[in-house]
Order: C-alpha cells, then sequence, then structure tokens
C-alpha cells in the first residue's frame, strides 16, 4: 500500500540525463526526461525527501538464485554472461522476492549517479544508493496485477525486459537495441520463447515513450502501460 503521507522521490539515471517521479499528499508528478545540466537547477533533487530512490541504467548485470550466490566469486559470474573493463567495479545487492542476488556494475554509467547520490538526500541526511534499473523492475513487476507480468525498459541502446507468471520469474536480461524497433524484437522473441501472446497481455514501461513508440506497441500488446 502507498504511504501518501511520506514524500517519496523515485530517480532514473542514464548517460544522457535523467527523470524523475515525486509521491506525496498533493499526487504524483512525473518530470520527463532532462539532461545533466539542470541537476543543481531542479527544485525537486535540491530538497530532501522522506524516501529516495535512484535507478541507474547499466546492462552489466546478472542474476542468481540465492544458493548459488558466493560473495568471492560475483566479479567471475558477472563476467561469464558480460563483458568487464578492468576498473568495473562489481557489487550485489539481494531481492528477496525473487530469492535471488542481482550482481552488478555501475561503472559504465558515468558519474552522474554519483552526483544524484549527492544532490539527491533523504530528510535525515543519509544518502540513497544507486541500483541497477532492473533491480526496480523486479521490485515493482511484483505489484502488477496480471498472472502474465510483463515490464520493460528502454535506455541509452538497451532493452530491459522482466517478465513473471504469478510468482515465478521466468526473465530477467538486458538486449542491445540501437533503435526502438530492435527492443521491440527482443520483447518479442522473449515472449515467443516463454510461449505467451501479445496480443492478450499488457506490458508496461517504466522509460518514457513517444506516441509513436506506444501506437506501435499497440500493434501488438492488448494495452500498454506507463509506469
Amino acid at each position: 500500500m502507498i504511504d501518501n503521507n511520506k514524500d517519496k522521490i523515485s530517480i532514473q539515471v542514464g548517460l544522457s540525463g535523467y527523470s524523475f517521479k515525486v509521491q506525496g499528499q498533493e499526487g504524483l508528478r512525473s518530470s520527463g526526461w532532462l539532461s545533466a545540466e539542470q541537476i543543481f537547477s531542479t527544485p525537486d533533487l535540491q530538497k530532501k525527501h522522506d524516501e529516495v530512490s535512484i535507478a541507474v541504467f547499466t546492462h552489466k548485470y546478472t542474476l542468481v538464485p540465492t544458493g548459488f550466490y558466493d560473495s568471492d566469486k560475483a566479479r567471475g559470474m558477472l563476467a561469464e554472461v558480460v563483458s568487464l573493463d578492468e576498473d568495473d567495479v562489481v557489487e550485489a545487492v539481494q531481492v528477496p522476492q525473487s530469492a535471488a542476488v542481482l550482481i552488478y556494475s555501475l561503472s559504465s554509467a558515468g558519474t552522474l549517479p554519483k552526483v544524484m547520490t549527492e544532490t539527491a538526500l533523504r530528510k535525515d541526511g543519509t544518502k540513497a544508493k544507486p541500483l541497477p534499473e532492473a533491480f526496480y523492475m523486479l521490485e515493482q513487476l511484483q505489484d502488477l496485477p496480471e498472472y502474465n507480468k510483463i515490464m520493460a525498459s528502454y535506455m541509452d541502446g538497451y532493452v530491459h525486459i522482466v517478465i513473471s507468471q504469478g510468482k515465478s520469474l521466468l526473465l530477467c536480461n538486458s538486449y542491445r537495441a540501437v533503435d526502438f524497433t530492435t527492443a521491440e524484437y527482443f520483447i518479442f522473441l522473449a515472449m515467443k520463447k516463454l510461449q505467451l501472446n501479445p496480443e492478450v497481455s499488457s506490458i508496461c514501461f517504466r522509460t518514457p515513450l513517444s506516441e509513436e513508440q506506444e501506437l506501435s506497441l499497440y500493434r501488438y500488446f492488448r494495452s500498454v502501460e506507463r509506469l
């Protein structure tokens, strides 16, 4: 249940800028996509909030069942599925609802996540830890009402897709997509492999969609929602 008495800001950070949503007593407000230069002139970021979350777009992540996770081997586990640079810092976060650990690196996301951490503070003065967009997708997925839960984000040339049936997670992955048409291709490919029919399914996007992109999705899906 959403506590409307709390002032919450949810921030998404990419290479080209950021966006945020503020939830509070006045309802929900969205900023739209903003350039990095606007970070110090945006009142909502200078104001302290009860809750702050910072989602960073990175394709360098993998989800490992809790029983198979070994902190000493985390870098090697991630290197098996993505190409890591020598200076990539590898971290991990528990994902209890999926009984898994998300291993990730935010190093390729540039300096904006760190700047955002220093700027958007909680009311008690503490800082939010930036986490991958995939972490928040997994967290929000469980709140979707439908049995077939399909969520995607598209930013910085990658589409991130998370799919579950009921409480069973079927997919959590990212794919290189130079344009939105390619992103759609990977969405449909994933659904085909999982034997899911778009015509009877809804898809939820956490990133902004243009009118053209939304209409394109409506050609295939029963409904399209922007979270």
